[in-house]
């Protein structure tokens, strides 16, 4: 017992010293996209925990794309990690591995795990942020799990900030909450643009509106438009104007 105590002592003063601590400026990776990039002062913070969240059910599909795609520019070619609960696998439905290779995912380098419920899902969450050999950690959890307090995203940024790995919290069908999240996404989908040369009724690139709720580093509130291209493998601006009646938000400033 006086060992345990003596644990969640430590534990305490490494959590207390994260709050008090600004945030160190390490690695970046840059989205591609110019104006969000410049927002950024040059990208996401890479080995950092970010938080991408979907206010509806509806939108998760927008939300794990947009992870998945910045879970490649984090990751470096190296494996990505995606853990989700059952009750996540049955609402939102199986990953497609077609679906995750056309926009550049390599699905012979992912790793999927299933694991019981939120608990379960924190734990091999925390477990896993600590392997260094992985490039990105996707945790897909939905609605507000109990468990999903500021001392578990505490835990998540001391792992990731150890390690190197980036971690991407995709919340579904959640609200906003206390977190230490380096920053935080809203994701919806939007309307894509016809290919150019893709001939008559070929898909545009994956278009998302996306928003900057939190930043610890500086100041959020810019909302963008972007488009994802997998030749680039990066974010991009519209070429194009979106179809008529498609609000296209502009970055505050």
């Amino acid at each position: 017992m006086p060992e345990s105590v003596a644990s969640l002592a430590r534990l305490r003063r490494r959590l207390a010293r994260l709050e008090r601590a600004p945030p160190r400026d390490g690695v970046r990776f840059a989205t591609g996209h110019a104006a969000v990039d410049r927002w950024l002062g040059g990208g996401l913070s890479r080995g950092r925990l970010h938080e991408i969240v979907a206010a509806a059910s509806e939108d998760a599909g927008a939300a794990a794309g947009f992870g998945a795609m910045l879970a490649m520019l984090a990751g470096e070619a190296r494996p990505l990690l995606w853990l989700r609960t059952d009750a996540a696998e049955r609402r939102g439905g199986k990953l497609h591995a077609g679906g995750l290779h056309a926009v550049g995912v390599a699905v012979g380098a992912m790793v999927l795990a299933l694991v019981a419920d939120d608990d379960a899902l924190l734990r091999a969450a925390n477990d896993a942020a600590r392997c260094a050999g992985i490039g990105a950690l996707v945790v897909e959890a939905w609605d507000d799990p109990r468990a999903l307090d500021l001392t578990a995203t505490r835990r998540l940024m001391l792992a990731a900030e150890a390690s190197g790995v980036t971690v991407l919290l995709l919340r579904i069908a959640a609200r906003e909450s206390p977190s230490v999240a380096d920053t935080r996404w809203r994701v919806a989908p939007s309307s894509s643009r016809p290919v150019a040369d893709g001939g008559e009724g070929a898909p545009g690139h994956p278009a998302f509106e996306i928003e900057l709720l939190r930043r610890r580093a500086g100041p959020a509130g810019g909302v963008w438009r972007v488009e994802w291209n997998r030749e680039r493998r990066a974010f991009q601006e519209p070429e194009a104007a979106p179809l008529p009646g498609v609000v296209l938000p502009v970055a505050a400033g």
